[in-house]
């Protein structure tokens, strides 16, 4: 494939791979684009529209971006019923405009399989953003929400799943990360990620390597969702989990220091719609821990960045 010409004010690109494209528009602006979709991982129409819609916007917010405007990405069966089409719509429309945006129009094409999502556009400061690169030496790093709703949704698809925990994985899932990034910054951060599908281990990794240091994660504090602990105790399989095993669990980019198999699995377990994952410089603590109480974020601190060899130790 032949190299582009990127113009100086892509500020973030491919040169600079992150969770979304930041474009320079003025001194003060520039313009944040992502796209996400995916097939439905629940059965209810509505919540799979918005599932999409928060998953999609969180690559904005992990920027420390606001999102503007949205376009739905949609395949959808010939024989499938158009009324549930419209149900992943609504999930999407109400849930972006939670988010302070609107849903601008979008493409459906037909296909066997259902998939729904958005291409998103937001705005951000260009001193203000969240970038995988900047996690420094002494950062304390916060997780905002509970992980495990790839073994839950898996459980669901198997039939496993008892309704309280669906209903707690689905609560998460819909939880915009949006609270989360102003917190961010407002304490004046300037490192994080959103958890997704290379699980926490995986993305905690690409935030060490970008900025090449050594991240240190308590598997003890990391918070989980009800019912993640027993589904992943069955021994549960997928594809993202066993794909994110091949490439992490390598003893060289995730590595686990006497951690028993549960939490290996849960560390490494893909994420839909997960929450950021944030670095806190010791002078900027008690400032985010302020601004997450003045946003009703509930985080928790997992670990901390060390110096040493490049990658991830998961320890108890």
């Amino acid at each position: 494939m032949r190299a582009q010409k990127t113009p100086a004010e892509l500020i973030v690109g491919l040169d600079m791979a992150d969770d979304a494209a930041v474009y320079l528009v003025a001194r003060d602006l520039a313009i944040v684009e992502t796209l996400d979709f995916f097939p439905p991982i629940v059965d209810d129409a509505y919540a799979s529209g918005s599932i999409g819609a928060a998953n999609a916007m969180s690559d904005v917010y992990a920027m420390g971006g606001e999102v503007l405007f949205a376009l739905n990405i949609a395949a959808w069966p010939e024989d499938a019923p158009l009324a549930q089409l419209e149900r992943v719509f609504q999930g999407a429309i109400d849930k972006v405009a939670e988010a302070g945006g609107a849903i601008a129009g979008g493409h459906t094409v037909i296909d066997r399989e259902p998939k729904y999502g958005l291409a998103v556009t937001g705005r951000v400061h260009p001193e203000r953003m969240l970038l995988k690169a900047k996690l420094r030496v002494g950062d304390a790093l916060w997780l905002t929400k509970a992980i495990g709703t790839g073994v839950l949704t898996t459980a669901h698809k198997n039939g496993s799943l008892d309704a309280a925990d669906l209903a707690s994985a689905i609560a998460s899932m819909v939880t915009l990360n949006r609270a989360a990034a102003q917190a961010a910054v407002d304490a004046e951060l300037h490192a994080a990620t959103d958890i997704t599908g290379f699980g926490l281990g995986g993305h905690a990794y690409e935030m060490a390597q970008q900025s090449s240091v050594a991240v240190r994660i308590r598997a003890s504090l990391v918070p989980l969702l009800p019912g993640a602990r027993g589904h992943a105790e069955t021994g549960i399989s997928f594809g993202g989990l066993e794909r994110n095993r091949s490439y992490f669990d390598d003893e060289t980019k995730v590595r686990f220091e006497g951690i028993e198999v549960v939490l290996r699995t849960l560390m490494l377990d893909p994420q839909t719609s997960g929450g950021l994952l944030v670095g806190v410089p010791p002078a900027h603590a008690t400032a985010w821990q302020r601004a997450c109480d003045a946003r009703g974020v509930h985080a928790i601190q997992i670990g901390e960045v060390v110096a040493g060899d490049v990658g991830v130790n998961v320890v108890s």
